[in-house]
């Protein structure tokens, strides 16, 4: 059986590689971020900390005016001072609860109420959990479903058909944890699986406009996103160094292959290797493997 399966995995390497080249071939123009315009703005959730406000100043020093969406207000707020007074651009802070629907669905007019138009749009925002399923607060695991997967889907729903109309970019934070279902990381590694796999589709189907869509697909990122959670915080503590990367890494690494139109971007080597394995190994050898190093 692991013959057969290395013959098949072989199999999708060899058409992969010949799809890429046939792409090439047909000389599919290349994408690019769009130039910074006076009534343009990059929206950017989940802004207040972490790859969102490291999104934000690497949008912000490209030329970018910036509208940050989180629901500390006081952080965007301070956020967007200061990209304004460095770099020069219009930054907007827009206070919002994207778990409240009504919020959410208000948005897009309160941006437009500024006079801007999204022709940037990173859905950042997201939580996350840790530990055996049967242990975590339901009510924490649905509304993290609610965030990951609903709000991304409902921002990115207001803003793609507007994309096919004036090209524009859309960047989807996913995770290397949505690539192969992961224990103990349960919900969280199923929504960003729904994350990836968007964004994958989307990549494709916005392309023929000019828009570019990617999936940002880190591995661990020194942010806040573990603080709630012990056993998050177990897991980074105990991560290899050379595994882990900085926000700002993470973000400058996002932009590049926005700019290029890469379908998916992992920023770490190391986590960009696993990734590949996880990807391409049978789920009943993954996840016992998985499960050891979750043990915590």
């Amino acid at each position: 059986m692991m013959f057969i399966h290395s013959c098949v995995t072989a199999g999708r390497l060899v058409l992969t590689r010949s799809l890429i080249r046939f792409q090439r071939q047909k000389g599919s123009p290349d994408m690019a971020l769009p130039p910074p315009r006076p009534d343009t703005t990059a929206l950017i959730t989940g802004a207040s900390s972490g790859i969102g406000a490291a999104l934000a100043r690497r949008l912000a020093a490209r030329g970018h005016g910036v509208t940050l969406v989180a629901r500390r207000r006081d952080r965007i707020v301070e956020l967007a001072r200061r990209l304004s007074e460095r770099y020069g651009v219009r930054a907007e802070a827009l206070p919002c609860d994207l778990l409240d629907p009504v919020a959410r669905e208000e948005l897009p007019g309160r941006v437009n109420d500024l006079g801007l138009r999204v022709s940037v749009l990173v859905n950042n925002a997201g939580v996350a959990s840790g530990g055996d399923f049967t242990d975590q607060d339901p009510c924490h695991e649905i509304d993290m479903v609610r965030l990951n997967c609903e709000a991304l889907l409902g921002l990115t729903s207001a803003y793609a058909p507007g994309f096919e109309k004036r090209p524009g970019a859309v960047l989807i934070v996913a995770s290397a944890s949505g690539f192969a279902p992961i224990p103990r990381q349960a919900t969280y590694a199923a929504t960003k699986a729904f994350a990836l796999s968007l964004a994958e589709a989307l990549h494709f189907e916005l392309r023929p406009a000019g828009t570019s869509v990617t999936a940002l697909c880190p591995g661990p990122v020194s942010t806040e996103i573990a603080d709630g959670s012990p056993t998050l915080r177990n897991l980074f503590a105990h991560a290899p160094r050379f595994a882990v990367i900085s926000a700002d890494r993470c973000a400058a690494a996002a932009i590049r292959g926005l700019e290029k139109n890469k379908r998916v971007v992992v920023p770490n080597p190391a986590i960009r290797t696993a990734s590949f394995f996880s990807r391409n190994t049978p789920h009943r050898v993954l996840l016992p493997a998985t499960r050891m190093f979750y043990r915590m």
